[in-house]
Formats: structure tokens, sequence, C-alpha cells
């Protein structure tokens, strides 16, 4: 196993040999994920051969990729450095590539001048976002990141992920056992098909809708975008109604429902309450709400994360499902789907070596959430009435 002691001269000096054009110009470090239940990996090991033929070094802490089949030798083959801990990791490289938030354990690891490229969903979180600002690191957010048309390409990926593992886990705790109705999604001939609310026809709605159609459910998806509820209306099938999204209507819906899906989103900020702790009362016993806007706050009032382990609880006879992080169930899949579209922004980022005007200009800047101790995304700071930070180059 090859790991850090052959460095060049001047490593243990900081990170002043990090970014030194020589004989490697970049370290970039990818750790195991220590969140409760997550299988995914930050980089396969074709980003790090990409990553190793431009001239970077990439460590890799052992056994990081194992939870989505990735074999530590794979790694060796591809041109990784393996070490041994996560302390490693985050003493020696300048650029994290990570999926998760910093968990408590890692926050006390990370350094000034550091940068992180990860999931943060800062606006679901007080504390981690006071512990990225008292870091000093630069912290660039998977989920906000646009690009050049404005899409959210590094969050769609797991928001297909998330869309549809809604209704395969919507199917299963709506199981009697699991303290649900008893409800088939698709009935049988002659008993009706499950009744489902998605709210919002964004990519978690719009993945949901069309695994739910696809199970023969009677499907209802609110959205408050008349032009992207006219395009749900020409995509869908005849089993998918579009209805507009005002209070009422999702009451109406509240009351018909086996099965609610919550996926709104506000880039970067706090999911607005579309379901208030009174509006349980109207709701069947044993309905199933899963709340996939718990990354960012949840969507509904009565929302609090839980893992999967324990994704569930029970609040008036309505079964909670609220798992922040529920694409790492299936990690193998999400770390293919996720690496896919985040290994050209690493690769940007490396090239770069991070001049100041990369992410504080142009397409990464809508990235960078955190710098030099300031917040610099809008919804982040209103979230926590904290001053918003200039970008200056």
């Amino acid at each position: 196993m090859r790991g850090v002691d052959g460095q060049s001269e001047g490593q243990n000096n900081g990170m002043q040999a990090v970014s030194r054009i020589g004989d490697y110009i970049l370290i970039i470090g990818v750790p195991a994920e220590v969140k409760q239940d997550e299988y995914r990996v930050g980089m396969l090991p074709v980003g790090v051969e990409e990553l190793r033929a431009r001239g970077h070094r990439v460590l890799v802490q052992a056994g990081a990729g194992l939870g989505s089949g990735l074999a530590d030798h794979a790694y060796l083959l591809a041109g990784a450095e393996l070490v041994a801990s996560i302390e490693d990791i985050y003493r020696h490289c300048e650029l994290i590539v990570k999926v998760k938030e910093p968990q408590e354990t890692e926050c006390q690891l990370i350094r000034p001048g550091q940068v992180l490229f990860t999931y943060f969903h800062f606006a679901a979180s007080r504390k981690l976002t006071e512990a990225m600002i008292a870091s000093g690191a630069t912290c660039l957010a998977y989920e906000t990141l646009e690009d050049e048309r404005g899409r959210l390409t590094l969050l769609t990926p797991m928001s297909e992920v998330a869309g549809r593992m809604s209704i395969q886990e919507g199917a299963k705790y709506l199981e009697r056992p699991q303290m649900g109705r008893g409800i088939l999604l698709g009935g049988v001939p002659g008993v009706a098909p499950a009744h489902i609310t998605v709210l919002g026809g964004g990519v978690v709605g719009a993945n949901a809708a069309k695994i739910a159609a696809g199970f023969q459910a009677d499907v209802a998806i609110l959205d408050v975008d008349m032009d992207r509820l006219r395009y749900l209306d020409d995509v869908m099938p005849p089993n998918v109604n579009v209805l507009f999204s005002d209070r009422h209507t999702i009451l109406d819906q509240l009351k018909l429902a086996d099965l609610v899906i919550g996926s709104v989103l506000i880039r970067g900020g706090k999911a607005p309450h579309l379901i208030h702790a009174s509006d349980l009362r109207l709701m069947k016993p044993g309905s199933v709400i899963i709340d996939v806007a718990i990354d960012q706050g949840g969507c509904v009032e009565t929302s609090k994360p839980t893992t999967h382990k324990n994704p569930t609880f029970l609040v008036d006879e309505v079964v909670h499902y609220c798992v922040t992080n529920m694409p790492g169930a299936v990690g193998r899949t999400s770390t293919f789907a996720l690496c896919n579209v985040t290994l050209p922004w690493v690769i940007r980022l490396a090239e770069s070596q991070f001049r100041c005007a990369t992410v504080t200009s142009g397409v990464m800047s809508t990235a960078t959430n955190v710098i030099d101790g300031k917040v610099t995304n809008r919804a982040v700071a209103e979230t926590f009435d904290l001053p918003l930070g200039q970008l200056t180059t």
C-alpha cells in the first residue's frame, strides 16, 4: 500500500508544498463518509486516473469505496495513494471531495484555506453553518452549483434517485407491519389503487410521479409554476393529474392521500412548511409522508431528521419518513450517478489551482456558500439572519 511517507521535501511544512509546481500540482483527498448509513464515496477510480493524468496526487482513505462496491485495489490501480485515517486526508490535502456535509468529528479537522466540495445543505443546520464559518475553509456546495444554463447539474442525479426511492420506500411503509394503512399502491381488480400526492414538480417530484404511475397508482402532482405543470401534463401518463398548488388544494389532497411525497426546493434556502402540524388530522390513520425536502429542513412542520436504521416515526397516526441521505442506501447506483457529473467540476477546480477568481466569479461562484469566514449564499444568510459577504476577486 502506498502512503504519504515518501512526499516531496517541504511537505511537512503545512500546505505550502501542496500547490507547488513540480512533482505534483495539487493533493486531492477522498475521505470515507462518516455520516450514519452513508455508503457513497466522492470519487470513482476513473476520477483518480483522470486527475493523476493531469499531474495531481489523489489520497483515498482505505475502505472509502467499499459501500459502493469499489475495492481499495481499484483505486490503487488507478493511481491513488491509500491512507489509513480520515485525519491523514484532512492533514495533507488542500481540496477535499466528498458526498455529505462534514460531521462533527470532521469539522475539527478542517483548516483555514482548505476547499471542501460536497453537499452541504447549510439552510438545514445553523450549527454546521457556524462551524464552517469558524473553520476559515472555502465551502463549495454541490446543491447550489448552476451550470452555464442555470441548471443544478450536481443536485439533479441525487434528486432523480431520491424521487424514485420515495415511491419504493412509500410502498414499504404503507404495509401494515410498518404501521401503514395496508395499501398496495396499484390495487387489484375490484380494489382501488393508492392515492399519491406529490408536492413539487421538480426533478424529485417528476421522478416520484413517474414511478408511482408505473405502479398504476392514482397520482396528483402539485406545483406553482404553470409552465412546469403544462410540461408535466404533456409528458406524464394518464393516471397522473397536475394541479396548481395552493393552500386549499393541498388540504383537499391530504384528505385523499395514502402517500404524500414532499419534494419542494428553494435553491440554497430552507424548505417552506406546506403541511402544518394541525393538517395531519385531515389525513387517514396509517397514511405515509416521505419528506424528501428534509435535507433542506423539510416541507412538513412535524418532520425531523431520521436515519436508515430508524427511518420513521408516528405523529397523529401518520407515518413520517425523513431520512436525510436517502440515496446513500443505494450507494453503488448513487455513487456512479453522482461522480459522473462531479468529476468535470473537480478537474476544473484542480486545474485552476484555486485561483481566487475560480470560486468568486463565473459558474463556480454559484457553488461558493462560505469563504474566508463569510456566508456568500443569500438564501443561507437570510435563513439564519447572518450578514451576507460579497465575493471579491
